[in-house]
């Protein structure tokens, strides 16, 4: 199989070409968004590989949740890559490759959500297995709550709010999300029939706002 994955829902973008277990990746620590990386660095692992855009067996991206523009980022050339190409395309979730990245086998994956909240979950990874045990939710990290057993905590959410998370034997707040991950995430889910067509490709949000207003800033100690 020849996979094209994407991430970039945080500050840290990859793009990554899987062939048959095999990786080529191109990566980035980029503050100002990726949307003149991503497709470029496509064309150049393409032609690395000795490639043609039309040898693509299927897309994955990472779906969220995470930065908004940058999710639409991804899932908009996914949606172009697979629909030109008519080939199935996947979202794998960010924080499920959040965990796989991390090489940990339990996982309590949280990333920064701004506006004083956190994108968290929790995972069990088995190989290229991932079950979810918590799913993907936000929330202040006061409110936070681990689910039962030790856990890794990953991701940098610990680096923002390590004082008002659970506190957890083990921390690794320098772990991202990679297009490694996502590959290695939605492969085995493609050769088992997975997937859908380019237009039913969607972001995963879980939170639908993009800023607080005036008032809700307030009621969190912010400033007018």
């Amino acid at each position: 199989m020849k996979l094209l994955a994407l991430e970039t829902s945080t500050r840290w973008l990859s793009v990554a070409l899987w062939q048959d277990g095999e990786m080529l990746v191109r990566r980035a620590d980029s503050h100002n968004g990726g949307s003149a990386l991503v497709l470029p660095w496509v064309a150049e692992l393409l032609a690395e590989a000795g490639l043609r855009h039309a040898d693509i067996d299927a897309v994955a991206f990472g779906a969220g949740p995470g930065s908004f523009t940058g999710l639409r980022l991804a899932c908009g050339v996914a949606q172009g890559l697979a629909f030109g190409l008519d080939r199935p395309a996947m979202g794998v979730t960010t924080l499920e490759a959040l965990a796989v990245a991390s090489g940990e086998d339990r996982v309590f994956a949280c990333l920064d959500a701004r506006m004083g909240e956190v994108y968290f979950a929790a995972y069990e990874v088995d190989g290229d297995e991932v079950t979810a045990v918590l799913a993907p939710r936000v929330a202040p990290p006061a409110d936070v709550r681990t689910p039962a057993g030790e856990w890794i905590g990953c991701g940098d959410g610990f680096a923002a709010y390590g004082e008002q998370l659970p506190r957890l034997a083990q921390l690794r707040p320098d772990v991202w999300p990679t297009a490694e991950a996502v590959a290695a995430i939605a492969a085995p889910r493609f050769a088992r029939g997975e997937g859908s067509v380019a237009a039913q490709a969607m972001p995963l949000y879980v939170r639908d706002k993009v800023a607080l207003t005036t008032a809700e800033r307030l009621a969190r100690g912010g400033v007018r």
